[in-house]
């Protein structure tokens, strides 16, 4: 059986046991199933279409007898001269001194190699006397450490195949593979180590690709059903015309997309399961609308709402706007921890005896006091920003109360699937109309004070502005431009007219709250601040986002913040100061530029840094996969997530005989992710 030790195999004492369990091989299972992480191409064609750096198949005649010689220790470099299409080229083998005497002039040889278009020169890696026996040579290349060679761990494999290759199971229908033209287990896998040509290659790649994801979502949409039937909800038996009467009174009209999303989550809210939903969308496109038409919802079902964010600013900001918009439909409270004394008691007596339908609140509304009648519907704003304690203590207020969480970060939407598997995702993507383009330029750091001159014309005007580094402090390590020290700068440069603030990671609580109310109420002009402003603030005075070193920021967190500005009816700005050094960075810069569409520049962002750092750090869950790339296999990830959503709802996994062996090796795999929050 493949589950079986390496030490089973041919060959294999404890010697080289040890050395495969340093590349995490330690079954039959594993050493088949370790894949190349690239291959070398040689493809046969004329000398002429050669590029510099190629890998080519170069076929001739040798002319003079090589040439041996030796350097530092024990080194050696074989040259001789080979006749190709009547030019005579150099080719090169290294530190292997024995093959002197395989060639000799006048025979026919094959090299594979590496082409120096330079130096009319291939760098040996393969050679063989007499023609080719076929028209392109695929080589694997395995990722390894200083114990295991390619060639090494190429022949363990085969011998693998020889002795266990019969034991290895077909887990799909074969209507799956008719339906996607997907080569059988055995074939792919044994392609992948011993590829024929590049299309089998490229079958064979598909083939483990949809079998990586299709078993990822299998598990994740496991997991969802689970998670469901065993956290019965509550069926929100909604007025629809109260819903509708309130959505008339809004002093605005709802987009396609916020409409949609509306449908999506009153759906959930009427079904007998929790609800466990995330809402993305970009700043400014309305989701706050959509949260306050839902938790009206739940409030004709006779439930109450809870609404949390991370801020004391945020939530009162929403309770004034909210209470507006909630005037003669529902009775609307905040909780903050700065609330105390008998308006605290209060607030708790209203929601503990229900005369508050909705309460808007930062973590203060976990806390064990706090003590909801009938919490039916709970909104968290900026998810990301919330412990897991923290969310599921809010959830055990009510008796499973649906959530739905908000982000305005906008996710690809392959991460969102991956990421976020086990909620469902409901996105708005387009603007309300009449919402003016924030100008982004992009300027050398040699222009600062042009800048600078540039702010005090807007704060001349009753506007403000942010101005943002990526440091608190100087660091020896990295010229970078911090906050104190810009802080520092602007105070000297401008008169006593203009307030400058400073805001960073470092300060307190109350302090950061002191220094954001004071550039709420317009008392600062000019706030200087690290990345602690990118959520959590409205201030529609503030027109101009200054960021500095901004090659240092991804694409995302720069539209995050480039996001605080644009919330009024005044044209905004974004200024990035940047000096990049590498393509990368300029691209984000030009990319900035072209686009205020936060999706689009989140998968512009996946594809520059990759699915591992797109969050800024490994995210917690994020699968690795041996074959499937986030980015670049999107289209199999939606096929994938279809299927096994359509297979776990239908229960084929125990009710169709064909999906045994696809059951069976999910109960195998204890490698599932951490459970999901």
């Amino acid at each position: 059986m493949i589950n079986e030790q390496v030490t089973k195999l041919k060959g294999v004492g404890e010697k080289t046991a040890q050395q495969l369990h340093a590349l995490n091989i330690y079954t039959i299972e594993d050493l088949l199933f370790y894949f190349p992480s690239r291959y070398n191409i040689y493809e046969m064609k004329p000398l002429q279409n050669f590029n510099h750096g190629d890998q080519v198949i170069v076929v001739g005649k040798v002319v003079y007898p090589p040439s041996l010689t030796f350097f530092r220790k024990r080194q050696s470099r074989l040259s001789f001269t080979i006749a190709v299409e009547n030019i005579a080229i150099r080719a090169v083998i290294f530190n292997r001194a024995f093959a002197k005497k395989h060639i000799m002039p006048g025979e026919i040889m094959t090299l594979t190699g590496k082409w120096d278009a330079r130096r009319l020169q291939v760098t040996v890696h393969t050679y063989k006397k007499g023609y080719p026996a076929k028209q392109s040579n695929i080589q694997p290349i395995y990722p390894l450490n200083k114990h295991m060679t390619n060639n090494r761990l190429k022949t363990l494999i085969k011998k693998a195949f020889e002795q266990y290759g019969q034991n290895i199971e077909e887990l799909f229908p074969e209507r799956y593979l008719t339906a996607y033209k997907l080569p059988y287990r055995y074939d792919a896998l044994k392609t992948m180590h011993q590829p024929e040509n590049k299309i089998a290659l490229k079958h064979a790649r598909r083939r483990f690709t949809y079998e990586e994801l299709l078993i990822f979502q299998l598990k994740i949409q496991t997991l969802r059903r689970q998670k469901r039937e065993s956290m019965p909800g509550y069926s929100h038996q909604y007025a629809a015309d109260q819903v509708n009467k309130f959505i008339n009174h809004l002093p605005f009209s709802l987009t396609k997309a916020q409409r949609e999303a509306l449908k999506e989550i009153l759906f959930d809210m009427k079904s007998p399961y929790q609800m466990n939903r995330l809402l993305q969308g970009d700043v400014g496109s309305g989701k706050t609308a959509v949260a306050a038409i839902c938790l009206y919802a739940a409030v004709t079902a006779g439930k109450q709402g809870a609404f949390m964010v991370p801020t004391e600013i945020l939530a009162e900001q929403h309770y004034h706007s909210l209470k507006a918009l909630f005037k003669g439909f529902a009775n609307i409270v905040l909780l903050t921890g700065s609330i105390t004394g008998n308006q605290r008691k209060e607030i708790l007596a209203a929601i503990s005896n229900e005369e508050a339908d909705i309460v808007i609140g930062t973590h203060a509304l976990i806390q064990d006091n706090v003590d909801f009648s009938n919490l039916g519907f709970v909104i968290v704003d900026e998810q990301h920003r919330f412990g897991v304690r923290q969310r599921r203590a809010l959830r055990q207020k009510g008796l499973h109360p649906d959530v739905l969480f908000m982000t305005a970060t906008p996710i690809p939407r392959t991460l969102a699937i991956t990421s976020f598997g086990d909620m469902d995702i409901s996105v708005i993507d387009e603007m309300p109309e009449g919402r003016k383009d924030i100008k982004t330029y992009w300027v050398k750091a040699n222009t600062f004070q042009r800048v600078l001159r540039f702010i005090e014309k807007r704060i001349q005007k009753g506007e403000q502005a942010y101005i943002i580094s990526p440091l608190i402090e100087e660091s020896d390590q990295l010229d970078i431009q911090n906050a104190v020290n810009l802080y520092t700068e602007l105070k000297q440069f401008y008169n006593d007219d203009i307030k400058i603030g400073l805001l960073h990671g470092r300060l307190r609580a109350e302090e950061k709250e002191n220094v954001m109310k004071q550039f709420a109420d317009n008392n600062i002009h000019i706030l200087v601040s690290t990345t602690v402003v990118e959520v959590g603030v409205n201030v529609p005075n503030a027109t101009v986002m200054v960021i500095y070193d901004a090659e240092r920021f991804g694409l995302a967190q720069l539209h995050q913040l480039r996001g605080r500005v644009g919330r009024g009816d005044k044209q905004s700005y974004c200024i990035l100061i940047a000096d990049p050094k590498t393509d990368v960075g300029k691209e984000r810069m030009h990319i900035m530029r072209q686009t205020n569409n936060g999706f689009k520049l989140a998968e512009e962002d996946l594809k520059l840094r990759g699915p591992g750092d797109f969050f800024g750090k490994k995210q917690s869950g994020l699968p690795e996969f041996k074959v499937a790339d986030l980015v670049a296999d999107y289209r199999a990830l939606e096929i994938a997530r279809k299927d096994a959503i359509e297979i776990v709802k239908n229960n084929l996994l125990a009710t169709d005989k064909s999906f045994y062996r696809l059951g069976k090796r999910l109960k195998e795999d204890h490698s599932l992710m951490e459970t999901f929050d």
